[in-house]
């Protein structure tokens, strides 16, 4: 199925060469002058200069080649040159039709590569705290989108797991005389002392860093230790995705990659890649293009220590063993944005991936608090990422209450989850991601305005309608009508841009550009549910019409709210 704008485009192509002009730089745009029309071509601009005419002159004589079209219902000319268009009621209403019948509303599975996303990166035998918020929500969506589009699409959530911070642990765990494996809750206590000592006791810090030495070449003692704390970890890990909805096709973590890292630093020194540096082995990545200096890839320390450069290239090794990506999308804070330039480029130099392969990243901002800080605790600690989930659902618990939800105790705990995570999800993800943003938690949870909740609150909306109609014997699979007012038109208008939106926010990795969509799905709803009596309605072509628009709405947005990651109750 063509996107709507293709289609207008095409008949404007037509009129173009049937007036006698080149169509190549002729196409059709949502008007930026609604109240003059719908849409627009400025095609006759474009050619005025080499068909040494004015553009009037080559508008008026594209707009009589469009007399008659099934298209448009208006056509006019307006100078200097621009064709201002209404579409025709009844082709809009029968390319709705076609939309509501399509299986993916139009949009046509035309992606089929390998995709690996990269998001999460959580350090084990630590909490979950508001800093993986954004990697995470953002990640999932990335990831869900990437499926629908119609990739085979797998989230790694590459776990750190294998650095300093187990040393450190194990470093306390024997200071304190511990002789059985510790408990998670210990866990969380063990680590922040540790890290604490390490910055202040040069020796406790070196002998982390032994430890972290011999449990990366084999000591049985630490590995078992380290067994056990992966274990524990993942296990909370797991849980506490899944309370934001986030899943994870791969489990894997540095650890992982290590067992490539030798051959590799071989490889690169064999191609006469790598060579020392003041100690260090580097890896050249700039380029003769570029605006500012890139420094070298460093691939070793000066103690042969590997650098989170080694094991992102060696992660890239093993995917490409494992998996062959067509293209890798990294989540990670934008703050990275250097490293991971050097990072891919030398990924390419070194033939670690193929030449062809898309190294994508996806560089996001930070989560802050209403004095514009990142977001802290009312104590002005960091956030566990449980806490904040907690808070916002008792906000949301509070406002279904104050509004008299009628609902038992376990169903009004169920739908405030719901809420309090589109809260969260929506809140961060019309935001585009690369920029910093305020995290308003009286603002995200609120059922008005550009909000998770008001979303949900209109597909709620119109599952009740649904309810009601089927209630009162209405059969579904009626044929959709032309709009019967504009406010109508506009819904319909509005619902032809969804594979496009789908497509363009793929194309530039935008979650953002769903959440727009969809906020102006729910308004031009809303909007035409207050002006139009559907369940009252006695004509009931034109009842069933508005019913099958309605389950067109409802499919739309739970598809979108889907590949964003949270669902809606039954009701609010």
């Amino acid at each position: 199925m063509r996107a709507l704008l293709d289609v207008l485009g095409e008949e404007l192509k037509r009129a173009f060469r049937e007036a006698g002009y080149d169509d190549s730089r002729v196409g059709v745009t949502i008007s930026n002058r609604p109240d003059l029309c719908e849409y627009q071509c400025n095609g006759a601009m474009a050619l005025a200069k080499e068909a040494h005419k004015a553009p009037f002159e080559i508008a008026e004589e594209v707009v009589v080649k469009l007399e008659g079209s099934q298209y448009f219902e208006k056509t006019e000319c307006v100078k200097p040159g621009f064709i201002n268009l209404n579409i025709s009621d009844d082709y809009l209403a029968s390319y709705i039709a076609e939309e509501a019948g399509h299986k993916k509303y139009g949009f046509e599975n035309v992606h089929k590569d390998r995709v690996i996303v990269d998001y999460g990166g959580p350090n084990v035998a630590k909490p979950l705290h508001i800093g993986h918020l954004r990697a995470a929500i953002i990640g999932e969506a990335v990831k869900r989108l990437s499926k629908y589009v119609g990739n085979d699409t797998s989230g790694d959530i590459h776990m750190g797991d294998w650095g300093l911070q187990i040393g450190l642990i194990i470093a306390e765990m024997k200071e304190r005389g511990m002789d059985r494996m510790p408990t998670l809750d210990e866990l969380s206590d063990i680590y922040p002392v540790a890290s604490a000592k390490s910055k202040e006791n040069d020796e406790f810090k070196e002998r982390a860093m032994g430890i972290t030495y011999d449990l990366q070449h084999g000591n049985e003692e630490y590995l078992s230790i380290w067994r056990h704390i992966m274990d524990i970890s993942v296990a909370d890990l797991k849980e506490n995705y899944n309370k934001l909805n986030v899943s994870f096709e791969i489990w894997k973590g540095e650890s992982d990659a290590d067992p490539y890292i030798a051959d590799m630093v071989d490889r690169m020194k064999k191609d006469g890649y790598a060579y020392e540096s003041q100690g260090a082995l580097v890896v050249d990545v700039s380029e003769d293009t570029d605006a500012k200096e890139i420094p070298p890839c460093m691939i070793l320390k000066s103690d042969g220590a590997a650098l989170y450069t080694t094991t992102d290239l060696a992660t890239l090794v093993q995917r490409e063993e494992d998996y062959k990506p067509d293209s890798v999308i990294y989540v990670v804070d934008k703050r990275q944005e250097m490293h991971f330039l050097q990072v891919f480029r030398a990924a390419k130099k070194c033939g670690i991936v193929p030449g062809e392969t898309a190294l994508e990243f996806l560089g996001f901002g930070t989560m802050n608090g209403k004095d514009g800080k990142p977001f802290k605790t009312r104590s002005g600690g960091v956030m566990r990422l449980q806490e904040l989930i907690d808070d916002v659902y008792e906000r949301c618990l509070d406002r279904m209450k104050d509004n008299g939800a009628e609902m038992s105790g376990d169903e009004l705990e169920d739908t405030a989850g719901k809420i309090g995570l589109a809260a969260i999800k929506y809140g961060d993800l019309s935001n585009e991601a690369r920029k910093d943003y305020i995290f308003d938690i009286d603002k995200f949870t609120s059922f008005e305005g550009n909000t998770g909740p008001y979303i949900l609150y209109t597909i709620v909306r119109i599952k009740s309608i649904l309810r009601k109609y089927g209630e009162n014997g209405g059969k579904e699979g009626t044929k959709i009508l032309p709009a019967a007012n504009p406010s109508e038109k506009s819904l319909m208008m509005t619902l032809a841009g969804f594979a496009p939106m789908i497509e363009g926010a793929w194309r530039d990795l935008a979650p953002h550009r769903i959440c727009a969509y969809i906020y102006q799905v729910a308004n031009d709803f809303n909007k035409f549910y207050h002006e139009t009596k559907i369940i009252s309605e006695e004509d009931k072509d034109k009842q069933g019409s508005w019913i099958s628009l309605l389950i067109l709405i409802k499919g739309i947005l739970e598809t979108c709210i889907d590949i964003l990651g949270f669902e809606a109750p039954e009701k609010m």
